[in-house]
């Protein structure tokens, strides 16, 4: 019988402490240009991929998914020299197969733009800034303008597509988030160690 305690507690836990870790980890896979995908911006939207990276806040673990036709474009990551005067020659990084996943590993700026000769000129190419583990950037993307006043809105077929934290949330609505994960962590805690005290009867 106290063979069986000591193994109930064990695997109690372990699922408390991989409930914990997934609690902790949280991650977002951004499509970069959102409905619009990886391609030349179109003249109604010139700037699509300067407002794109100041709607969205990355963090280390976020990913990027850049989407394009592969026998049509690519996308490099490339140094901010590179960026600055769209010089394509010796990329840090070439992906090429059209459904391209660039993993955040580290924080400050990071570069990107099309592998096709002319493409970045018209604009597309993409500086984002990776968020510290404060909330703070290491930079804020450089613009030649403004943000809108609104953000693009798109109609959906399905219903509305779930959003990752905007940096530029109101103050109410990232109170009200974090009261919730605040909230939800001692209780977690609580439920843990009330289990603990139950199996150890």
């Amino acid at each position: 019988m106290a063979i069986l305690e000591s193994f109930l507690r064990f695997r109690f836990l372990q699922h408390v402490v991989i409930l914990l870790q997934i609690h902790s980890v949280i991650c977002y896979q951004y499509k970069v240009g959102d409905l619009d995908s990886w391609g030349l911006p179109t003249s109604e939207n010139p700037k699509i991929y300067m407002y794109w990276s100041k709607y969205h806040s990355l963090q280390i673990g976020d990913s990027l998914m850049f989407l394009y036709p592969p026998s049509q474009d690519s996308v490099i990551q490339v140094t901010k020299e590179s960026y600055n005067s769209c010089n394509l020659k010796n990329p840090i990084l070439s992906m090429k197969d059209g459904n391209s996943v660039f993993n955040i590993t580290t924080y400050g700026d990071l570069f990107f733009t099309s592998g096709v000769a002319g493409h970045c000129e018209k604009n597309q190419k993409l500086h984002i800034s990776v968020l510290s583990g404060n909330g703070s950037s290491a930079s804020a993307p450089s613009s030649d303008g403004a943000l809108p006043e609104i953000s693009p809105s798109y109609p959906t077929v399905f219903g509305g597509i779930p959003a990752a934290p905007m940096a530029n949330s109101s103050s109410s609505s990232s109170s009200s988030s974090l009261s919730t994960k605040i909230s939800f962590f001692p209780a977690l805690v609580a439920a843990a160690f009330a289990g603990l005290l139950i199996l150890s009867q």
